[in-house]
């Protein structure tokens, strides 16, 4: 073998065990902008990300402000996109395949939904006087008999 082939060879083999890591170690993620109908984003709304592919099964996130969410470090696998938020539909999109170091943008429109609970709380508040600070006693006729005092 002449010295150039085996410098090729080193260097390949150099390349892949510098590169191996990063290969492994590549994560993909979902991410996306949640609406409502008529466009307006959406906080709060919990995104959870299902897969036999992970060992806590599901992974989830919550949008921001911003109606943002990002669910990060997933495994290569099918997934299933859960997007909920009370007085909303949930959505649901099935069958996402991720493969590789990629991040797939999964925007959601949620829809407004039938209100499924109402509760009523009932109660009679107590009736505190906050504008007179003033502290009122009454004494019956057996406490004032026994005070102590000077009797003319």
């Amino acid at each position: 073998m002449d010295i150039s082939r085996v410098r090729r060879i080193g260097v390949v083999v150099l390349a892949s065990v510098l590169l191996l890591p990063a290969i492994v170690s590549a994560q993909s993620a979902f991410t996306g902008i949640v609406r409502d109908t008529s466009g307006a984003v959406l906080p709060g709304v919990t995104v959870e990300a299902a897969s036999p592919v992970l060992i806590e099964k599901v992974r989830s996130a919550v949008t921001d402000n911003d109606g943002l969410y990002r669910i990060v470090d997933l495994r290569p696998g099918t997934y299933t996109l859960t997007f909920s938020l009370p007085g909303f539909t949930t959505v649901k999109r099935e069958g996402l395949e991720l493969a590789g170091a990629i991040t797939l943008t999964i925007p959601a429109v949620m829809s407004v939904g039938a209100l499924e609970e109402t509760v009523t709380v009932a109660g009679a508040s107590p009736i505190v006087d906050v504008q007179n600070v003033q502290t009122q006693t009454t004494l019956n006729a057996e406490v004032i008999a026994a005070l102590p005092a000077t009797r003319a």
